[in-house]
């Protein structure tokens, strides 16, 4: 039998499992849910549970497996150490040291969920056929995964491919959750998104399908409106778009990637979206057209399993 690996993308709802061929292939995906009570105590007790359960129902045994990779919400240090994961309520703890233990010492790798998603789409998804790319997540806030040289950069302290947290906006009076105030993320996530619009009615009578959703308009709301023609709908994203492509532009001048690829909720706008950002992009990067590319993820939510399992295997 021909050596597998086991991806785990942990999630605040819900943790997501997927077994491997070597060479990509995915063999089976399950979920368990995320036990977050007791700050998470839980957690990893569950996935050994359910890998164990998955591996005997398969007839594997510990020597078929060549290890699991893990995405965590959260920085992660080169050796696993985890000092905080809000989401999940963990601190000061080594998750992929605990699952090896609960794994009868199996081979275990981690890492931050946004940088191993990242692996995962230039392996199997948009970014595949380059070394390096920067995936950018448009979600209820905007996360960034860097790739150099085929492998995950976290940076020395782990904030390797924060973008969402580039300060693009002077004039921002909100705080954003990181505590700073004109982030990328407060205007070009979905959350971002959708406060934008808000923004826009209550300063403009202009008429707008928008004005049907009121406070509870949502980002998908704008994008489709915008589609449709919609002007302050279409001003809004050109906002958002102006500002991802200032970041991107600002990447390509200090890392220089082969690819942007971008990914989460707000990327199934597709090419509108992509078109929006280019032109941006485009405009804050004259110096040269050879530079890296904007493309779509592919993988959606599977992204994290399979760059965790991608990572086991480097």
């Amino acid at each position: 039998m021909r050596k597998q690996c086991i991806g785990i993308d942990i999630g605040g709802t819900s943790v997501k499992l997927g077994l491997f061929e070597a060479d990509g292939t995915l063999v089976e995906k399950w979920e368990v849910p995320t036990r977050k009570e007791e700050g998470g105590k839980y957690i990893l007790e569950d996935i050994a549970a359910s890998i164990k359960a998955k591996m005997k129902e398969r007839k594997l045994e510990q020597d078929d497996i060549i290890g699991a990779g893990m995405g965590l919400p959260g920085p992660v240090l080169p050796d696993g150490y985890v000092e905080v994961c809000v989401n999940l309520g963990w601190r000061d703890l080594n998750p992929e040291k605990i699952l090896s233990g609960l794994l009868g010492g199996m081979k275990v790798k981690s890492g931050n969920d946004a940088n191993v998603a990242a692996l995962g789409e230039m392996w199997q998804g948009g970014g595949k056929g380059f070394d390096d790319i920067l995936m950018v997540t448009l979600g209820t806030g905007v996360g960034g995964g860097v790739i150099l040289n085929g492998k995950i950069w976290p940076g020395k302290h782990g904030m390797g491919g924060e973008i969402g947290h580039i300060h693009v906006r002077d004039e921002e009076k909100e705080y954003c959750n990181c505590g700073g105030q004109g982030c990328l993320e407060q205007v070009a996530s979905a959350t971002g998104i959708a406060r934008e619009a808000r923004r826009a009615m209550a300063v403009s009578e202009e008429p707008s399908a928008l004005r049907a959703f009121g406070e509870k308009v949502t980002a998908k709301n704008v994008l489709d409106a915008a589609k449709q023609g919609d002007q302050m709908a279409m001003d809004v994203v050109e906002t958002a778009s102006r500002y991802l492509g200032l970041v991107l532009a600002q990447v390509a001048m200090i890392a220089d990637p082969q690819c942007f690829v971008i990914g989460g909720g707000v990327s199934k706008a597709g090419k509108f979206l992509t078109d929006t950002i280019e032109k941006y992009y485009q405009l804050y990067t004259p110096m040269s057209k050879n530079k890296g590319i904007i493309t779509l993820a592919q993988l959606g939510n599977d992204a994290g399993i399979y760059g965790a399992a991608k990572m086991i295997l480097d």
